[in-house]
């Protein structure tokens, strides 16, 4: 069969690799030339899918910008941005775009699914319509439509796309046949649920609970400093019980398109519901907080050692939103690096991740930390000794307990 895949950033990307391995032929869509140039060159932009894999497969892949070929596949995947407006509400207009596109080209007998993350309802109310008013096809007889959230955490290697369950929920019961049937080439545990909007909810649920989490430990790192408890400490300590409790841990705050992005879609949607979901816009607040504290305590930092921000050379290790990666979406280093700078600070970053953050550029590791009145330590990638950077530095402010259990004057923690 024909796979279409819409959207090939890290989600769609993988897709499309791994349907081509398992032999099928895939139509791959994108809007950005680069992306488009990269695969037909046989040169992966994604940490997960090395260079070697892609290539390997570029015989079953053609990629372009058209949507014209889509009408040949026999399922297409939808795997576009889902962001925030600047007043943190949904903002689907990649996917309306991409919806208006695909229904100008959709034919009977095709399988639409919508992989990228949303609020409960979208499915059936936005890209159903769409798909039904310009094709003019029917949406449960001419033409199968079903929602499966992606479940990639970029970097792991552990859970990926083949060994992660699949949830899928379409809006017939043919539709969800389709679509089990079109995953289980690419997963092995296949999860059904009994609508698109069970499974719309699904992936907010999981992504609500982690932020939450995350909020709470964050909330207790600031209570735990100014009590002058280590909270790695207490982390580490309550880990230890069998039952009952999930590691969860501090740091400068959210990053990434899912976890700082989605609560804000079910809060939205909630809204039209009449309902308030305070529970969840309060994590967001802390969240949200984090990096301003992160600042704090750096000035807090400086000034211990007799020392202001503005002047000051200040060396960011790590700006990318976790750890062995680039992707720099919503990075909590993003605002530190911005409030620094503000404040008068003579900022550098070195990532090897990141090459260029809008108009700074990645610094050798060695000139990054030469000279530094501080080094923060915001994201822990794999490769750097931290502990040695933190023993050499003058100051080392370290926001993801890299340095946990050990005392040294020159050391700070969140």
């Amino acid at each position: 069969m024909s796979v279409g895949v819409v959207g090939l950033g890290y989600v769609g990307l993988p897709l499309a690799v791994a349907f081509a391995q398992a032999g099928e032929d895939v139509i791959a869509v994108d809007l950005d030339v680069r992306k488009i140039t990269a695969i037909n060159a046989g040169e992966s932009y994604i940490e997960d899918i090395p260079t070697e894999r892609l290539a390997a497969v570029l015989d079953r892949i053609t990629a372009s910008t058209d949507y014209a070929p889509l009408s040949e596949a026999e399922a297409i995947l939808v795997c576009v941005p889902t962001p925030l407006t600047p007043n943190r509400e949904p903002d689907l207009g990649p996917l309306q775009s991409t919806a208006a596109s695909l229904a100008e080209v959709v034919k009977a007998g095709q399988l639409i699914v919508l992989e990228s993350t949303t609020y409960p309802g979208t499915t059936r109310e936005l890209l159903a319509p769409e798909l039904e008013r310009v094709s003019g096809l029917e949406v449960g007889k001419d033409l199968n439509v079903a929602f499966s959230p992606e479940r990639v955490d970029p970097g792991r290697t552990d859970y990926t796309l083949r060994n992660t369950p699949k949830v899928v929920g379409g809006l017939t019961d043919s539709c969800l046949q389709r679509a089990l049937a079109l995953y289980g080439k690419v997963c092995d545990h296949l999860v059904p649920v009994s609508t698109p909007e069970a499974a719309e909810l699904t992936k907010l649920l999981e992504n609500i609970f982690r932020s939450v989490n995350i909020a709470l430990v964050n909330e207790l790192a600031i209570v735990a400093e100014r009590m002058g408890i280590d909270i790695w400490e207490v982390v580490d300590a309550a880990a230890t019980k069998p039952y009952g409790f999930m590691r969860f841990e501090p740091g400068p705050g959210m990053g990434g398109h899912c976890l700082p992005v989605d609560p804000f879609y079910l809060t939205w949607r909630a809204r039209q519901f009449h309902t308030a979901t305070e529970f969840i816009e309060l994590a967001g607040k802390v969240n949200q907080y984090m990096p301003d504290h992160c600042v704090e305590r750096i000035e807090l930092a400086l000034n211990d050692a007799a020392k202001p921000i503005k002047g000051s050379k200040i060396a960011i290790l790590g700006v990318a939103y976790k750890g062995g990666i680039g992707d720099t979406r919503e990075s909590p280093a993003l605002r530190i690096i911005s409030t620094l700078t503000a404040r008068g600070a003579n900022l550098v970053y070195h990532d090897a991740f990141v090459p260029e953050l809008g108009e700074l550029v990645n610094t050798p590791l060695a000139d990054a930390l030469a000279g530094a009145d501080a080094v923060v330590l915001v994201t822990a990638h794999p490769g750097l000794d931290h502990l040695a950077i933190a023993r050499e530095a003058a100051l080392f402010v370290d926001l993801r307990g890299v340095t946990r259990g050990i005392s040294a004057p020159n050391l700070a923690r969140l």
